[in-house]
């Protein structure tokens, strides 16, 4: 029997009342302005607090860290404004920047890219695990000055402490934990230890997760308009209600390393492993030919044969960094931050490997950050890689190719009283060799300004202005054949051009003694946005889309607020507020007709289609806005919240909408501390009122809902 729930349009209200508060409340509250945390944003060489730097930046740690951290890099994060993730089942989640992701938005680990596989399709996972991360930076707009073309739409730096930067204040540190949930009978446990010899740093980290499939309210696969009533009984006699077959995830980490800090200078390596196996959800994997080429029992002959597709993930990888302190008079320091990646993963279909897919190569990172010459910091430096991607399997759309990057940039900023002005630029270089044709150089440039004006102590305007560009990625160039992960033919265009975005910025912060509050609002214009159209042609059931280019424009706002409601002998109330909303949608007008080649066998077949030159692109996130009320006394905190995501209805062609829906959220925790040590014991609730719930960045949506109630549950201690 299901309990009486609020109805979403209920709590779509009580949240609109929410979002008004910071203005009323702020009418009251005092205009002295508040010492934030500092926290230090570590993917910027200058090492500036998340307050402190001018570009957008959003930093998840402490105990929100922990509330929010999920099984998948983008489920961690998603909460933050600007911020939604993809969803490719509970393995997969990469995450979306301002409606950008892919090869738009580079996922780090220290600094470095993870060189895993998941910018080549959407069923492949992040290779980094953010249950051991210390905490989660996401820069939002271009950080394409840091980490080269690949970070246009943004960048989430993961940072796990392996190799620190300074010395613990104890020679014996750590942290564990252990977990389970209710909706996917989840059971995880993690452990972290830090010891200190002299000058080194010693230290090893390991986690291992074992999920059920999990539990959703009703049925998977949703039921389409055009289905006759026996198909639609027959879906229904197939699909088990209230669970999502074939959605269960093993992950296995850890990592061990050693680092001396002396006071010259500093050497630390450290080794580590990601291990991943996950289910696709069915329907994602499903062969055209199970369709239309065989009778009934030899269709099901064929599916039983083929069986349950699963993704049995390793990443072995080995991370170096070393530094000198003042080795010239006009530098303060020289960093270099090395890493070896070695990975690969194997689709299992019935349990038999399918296609395999591998990455190997390294990433290098050298910085010489300056001593300040008339009041001007910075830092400037050089930037190489290279990568050996390799496909090889039934679904290898992609060819084999070796990617080889290199790039230089420069780093400055400077106050000027109340003016803080931070200025930028990058130069690379990218070339891709595919095994099959001929290879592709790319250059690109980057500038970019950003500044701080300081009105009063608690209040601060912000401006930027980006150019950047972005190379294509061997996906978007050589791509041809069957992409099984998104039911589709995908062509490449093996003469795309570079991509080139302009970006604009303003943004505002406010801080009192009761309310912390961020708003801004961007807008992007793309000249030769690479996109992925939907041709209108089918081959062998599945619909042919095509890689090309056209103008077109980002829009968007954001904005958060924490309001201190009262703090008394009950205890200390908060609440967060934020909302966030992106339009994308191409330039022109018309149609403009293009040729392409769909590979057959040993052939192929010559096709011309005329392609719109306006209107949506495919998959952005909806708009949405939400609430937290936060609670604590003494050892306990608690919280309640909700967030509304708003039906997308600007659709490209051929792409369906989708509607909205709302997802409650609850946490309450108990923290107590001993001489040497704390413990915490937590609940938490996730959709509450067991919402049927399919995203519209979902590839998915129609096959895999997200997970319906769930309470986690666990014990975590720290010494």
């Amino acid at each position: 029997m299901r309990h009486r729930v609020p109805s979403p349009h209920l709590l779509a209200s009580a949240l609109a009342l929410a979002l008004a508060a910071p203005t009323v409340l702020a009418q009251n509250a005092a205009s002295q302005a508040t010492d934030l945390k500092a926290v230090v944003v570590t993917a910027s060489p200058l090492k500036g607090s998340a307050e402190s730097v001018a570009t957008p930046v959003e930093v998840l740690y402490g105990d929100e860290l922990d509330r929010n951290k999920a099984a998948t890099l983008g489920d961690t994060v998603a909460k933050l404004p600007g911020v939604q993730t993809t969803y490719f089942g509970t393995g997969v989640g990469r995450p979306i920047i301002r409606g950008q992701e892919g090869p738009r938005v580079q996922v780090l680990s220290g600094g470095l890219g993870s060189m895993d596989a998941s910018t080549v399709s959407a069923d492949h996972a992040v290779s980094i695990e953010p249950f051991l991360a210390d905490q989660i930076e996401v820069l939002k707009g271009p950080a394409t000055l840091l980490f080269g073309s690949g970070a246009i739409g943004g960048a989430v730096n993961v940072v796990d402490g392996r190799l620190p930067d300074q010395l613990p204040d104890t020679p014996l540190s750590g942290r564990a934990e252990v977990s389970g949930n209710s909706v996917n009978n989840e059971r995880t446990g993690m452990f972290r230890l830090d010891g200190v010899n002299g000058n080194w740093v010693l230290h090893v980290d390991g986690m291992i997760r074992n999920t059920d499939d999990y539990d959703i309210p009703g049925y998977a696969i949703v039921e389409h308009d055009d289905h006759d009533e026996e198909e639609e009984d027959h879906e229904e006699e197939e699909q088990v209600k209230g669970k999502l077959p074939n959605s269960s995830i093993r992950t296995r980490a850890g990592a061990i390393g050693a680092t001396w800090l002396g006071e010259a200078g500093y050497f630390g390596i450290a080794a580590s492993t990601y291990r991943n196996n996950y289910g696709i959800p069915g329907g994602a994997h499903e062969h055209a030919e199970d369709d239309h080429d065989h009778d009934d029992d030899d269709g099901d002959e064929a599916h039983e044969e083929e069986g349950d597709v699963r993704i049995d993930l390793v990443q072995n990888r080995i991370d170096m960094k070393a530094g000198i302190y003042e080795p010239l008079s006009f530098l303060q320091s020289i960093n270099l931050r090395a890493a070896h990646n070695d990975y690969e993963h194997v689709e299992l279909e019935g349990g038999t490997p399918s296609t395999r897919f591998t990455n190997k190569g390294y990433e290098a990172r050298l910085e010489a950050v300056q001593k300040e010459w008339n009041g001007w910091r910075g830092a400037f430096g050089v930037q190489l890689g290279s990568t050996d991607f390799g496909a090889v399997g039934e679904e290898a759309f992609v060819p084999s190719t070796t990617t080889d990057t290199l790039g230089v940039f420069v780093l400055q900023e400077k106050d000027f009283g109340a003016l803080k002005l931070e200025l930028g630029g990058r130069y690379d270089r990218v070339e891709l060799d595919p095994a099959d044709r001929g290879s592709r150089d790319f250059s690109a440039s980057n500038l970019s300004a950003a500044a701080i004006w300081r009105i009063s102590d608690g209040f601060d305007l912000r401006f930027g202005v980006d150019r950047s560009e972005r190379a294509p990625t061997n996906e978007e160039l050589f791509a041809g054949g069957v992409h099984v992960a998104t039911q589709s033919i995908e062509i490449g265009d093996q003469d795309l051009s570079t991509e080139k975005g302009l970006r604009g910025e303003i943004g505002l912060h406010w801080h009192t003694d009761r309310v912390d509050m961020k708003f801004a609002v961007y807008q992007t214009n793309f000249d030769d946005f690479i996109y992925l159209a939907d041709t209108g042609v089918a081959e062998e059931g599945f619909p042919v889309r095509l890689w090309t280019q056209a103008d077109a424009t980002f829009r968007g706002a954001e904005a958060e607020a924490r309001i201190a409601l009262a703090d008394s002998s009950a205890g200390a109330w908060d609440l967060r507020v934020f909302g966030d909303y992106v339009r994308a949608e191409l330039d022109g007008s018309g149609t403009r007709q293009v040729a392409f080649e769909v590979p057959h066998g040993d052939h192929t077949h010559a096709y011309q289609v005329d392609l719109a030159q306006g209107g949506y692109l495919p998959r952005i996130a909806p708009s949405r806005f939400g609430a937290d009320l936060n609670w604590s006394l003494g050892g306990w905190r608690a919280s309640l919240g909700a967030v509304r995501y708003n039906k997308q209805d600007d659709v490209a062609d051929n792409e369906e909408p989708s509607p909205g829906y709302t997802l409650v959220d609850a946490h309450l925790a108990y923290r107590w501390d001993r001489p040497a040590s704390s413990w915490e014991v937590f609940l938490d609730g996730r959709n509450l009122t067991d919402k049927e719930a399919r995203p519209h960045t979902s590839l998915l949506r129609d096959y895999a809902p997200l997970p319906g109630r769930g309470v986690g549950f666990g014990i975590r201690a720290y010494f």
